[in-house]
């Protein structure tokens, strides 16, 4: 069984930073790509930032240059650095793995419980 589970979640002020962290754990033989989703209330689930395995990244436009996606490979972890946050910026954020738990099975896509971000203006 693999669990992904993210940390680092809160309420900050306009203006501030925030760093994610998502430790993936379990059965688990190669991690490919990585990602963020956010939620924000009343609204549909929508992609934020994206990085391979082999470190190739990607971002939202509306994040570009103020969200930093990165991964550590031996602790199966990723993470988000935030900066400038926005009140706009107000969301569940989702952790979002390709994982492939065996050898010889298939990849399986997984997704975290969800952290909450909270900026004020």
């Amino acid at each position: 069984q693999v669990q992904l589970v993210e940390s680092g979640g809160g309420l900050v002020q306009s203006g501030g930073s925030l760093r994610l962290s998502c430790a993936a754990s379990g059965n688990i033989f190669r991690i490919n790509a990585m990602a963020w989703y956010r939620q924000a209330p009343g609204k549909q689930r929508e992609w934020v930032a994206g990085i391979a395995s082999g470190g190739s990244t990607n971002y939202k436009d509306s994040v570009k240059d103020r969200f930093t996606i990165s991964r550590d490979n031996a602790k199966n972890t990723v993470y988000l650095q935030m900066n400038s946050l926005k009140p706009e910026d107000t969301a569940v954020y989702y952790c979002n793995a390709d994982i492939k738990p065996w050898p010889l099975g298939k990849e399986y896509n997984y997704w975290g419980q969800g952290t909450q971000v909270t900026v004020s203006s």
